[in-house]
């Protein structure tokens, strides 16, 4: 299968290129693109060119190449900008697919699905649509950031628009509907993770005597870092690592990290936080390996890359009961769900968990038993071209049911239409339609025109 995927990046997310935006989206197009290059399919990731060092064209893999299309500056830019570059997008890839279509095109956020859709107006081709998250949902709870107002119409037209939509949770499977998504155009694939780089290894980093806790991921408030801090205030002796947001040198100018360095002044446990910046793919497996927790306050949670990573290391999940998290922890097996807002019962959750070293231990084994059994990429790729193929199969084509006045006969298609190019009427609608032409021409001085089968009067 010839695959185009539309992403906002083509390669991995780098420590000395981060863009804070999408580091989870980008992590999942570059995963899933070398799987399905590794099962045979021809795939080109197409991307804005966000650093003047990208080349126009690179090749990655045997099978999997990027193309960077020139639109807008040569730098990351915030998503609220990146509307105003789709047209330019859009420009580029109706230009490239005009002589060499591919067989479907995956489209990764709504600002690439608007510029797949306008590149294929006149070349219609299979879409399937992933949005990462989603603006109604963010909406609803609250999540600050630019008006996602304009937004939460577009993805509600895209998502009908597109011939398929991947969901990665179960929420936002439940969110596509509530936009008037047809369930039997939606289908539910989660994000993957490299087992072989993120397992559970004799190797791993010391972990220290004191009762350890992780946090991975951004520093905005929506992920609940605030909560976490309170209820390490409840836990003495335990120590939060918070792995995220800019490189460790640009921390001290990051808003977020001012608020929750000064918080953490103020509950007396700064002695016992400690904040590593931005931690690059292949250095957070040792890392979540030397915790005994990763634990997430987070009240949206669109894709869990970190929490089935963590898991895949046989680290324990104890988070709150939304979105991929909801999906991929077990309560109570490889790990423990809590509902959202409840800081008092997360904390108590945690004490009681700490308490009993060999429980946690349990829950570590299976929680990298599911995670290498539910979420490696093969089988996540798989999955994916299971979807692809249906959304090739429900795309209209040319071979489509012929309209009204041509059917098929003998294994031919015939046109039984008239000169028109309209089908002819049957016996009866033709004397039905006499009837009510001579009724007419009766009250007139002048036909307008002659009936059929008949003349002027």
């Amino acid at each position: 299968m010839n695959i185009a995927l539309v992403a906002r990046h083509a390669t991995p997310p780098q420590s000395d290129v981060l863009d804070p935006h999408c580091a989870d989206q980008a992590t999942h197009v570059n995963e899933l693109c070398r799987a399905l290059a590794a099962q045979g399919h021809d795939v080109v990731v197409y991307a804005r060119k966000d650093a003047p060092e990208l080349p126009d064209r690179m090749h990655i893999a045997p099978r999997l190449r990027a193309e960077f299309i020139h639109a807008g500056p040569a730098s990351t830019v915030p998503p609220d900008q990146l509307p105003r570059y789709a047209g330019d997008i859009a420009s580029y890839l109706a230009t490239r697919w005009s002589t060499n279509a591919p067989d479907l095109v995956h489209a990764f956020g709504w600002t690439n699905g608007l510029a797949v859709l306008s590149a294929t107006r006149e070349r219609p081709l299979p879409l399937v649509q992933t949005f990462g998250s989603l603006a109604s949902a963010q909406q609803r709870l609250r999540i600050v950031g630019a008006d996602p107002t304009a937004r939460v119409r577009m993805e509600s037209c895209i998502a009908r628009a597109a011939t398929s939509v991947l969901a990665s949770t179960s929420d936002e499977v439940a969110e596509l509907a509530k936009l008037g998504v047809p369930s039997a155009r939606v289908t539910l694939v989660p994000a993957g993770v490299d087992v072989g780089l993120f397992k559970p290894t004799r190797y791993a980093a010391k972990r220290p005597s004191e009762p350890t806790l992780i946090a991975v991921g951004s520093l905005a408030e929506y992920r609940g870092l605030e909560i976490l801090l309170r209820c390490l205030s409840e836990l003495p002796g335990a120590q939060l690592v918070i792995a995220g947001g800019p490189s460790a040198d640009e921390l001290e100018a990051d808003h977020g990290y001012r608020i929750l360095a000064k918080l953490a002044a103020q509950l007396g446990i700064s002695d016992r936080v400690r904040f590593t910046g931005h931690v690059a793919d292949q250095d957070l497996p040792a890392l979540l390996r030397s915790a005994d927790l990763l634990v997430s306050a987070a009240r949206y949670e669109p894709q869990g890359i970190t929490a089935i990573r963590a898991m895949a290391c046989g680290i324990p999940v104890v988070a709150t009961a939304v979105g991929a998290y909801r999906d991929a922890v077990i309560d109570g097996t490889t790990g423990v769900l809590v509902p959202p807002d409840r800081p008092g019962l997360l904390a108590k959750r945690l004490r009681d968990l700490l308490a009993y070293p060999m429980r946690t231990a349990a829950f570590g084994i299976a929680a990298a038993d599911r995670a290498k059994s539910r979420y490696p990429w093969d089988r996540i790729a798989r999955e994916t071209v299971a979807a692809y193929e249906r959304t090739i199969a429900m795309a209209p084509t040319a071979k489509a049911a012929p309209p009204a006045g041509i059917r098929a006969a003998g294994g031919r298609v015939v046109d039984r239409r008239g000169p028109t190019g309209r089908a002819p009427a049957s016996r009866s609608a033709v004397r039905s339609t006499q009837r009510r032409t001579d009724a007419r021409q009766s009250a007139r001085s002048q036909p307008a025109f002659a009936p059929v089968g008949g003349h002027a009067a």
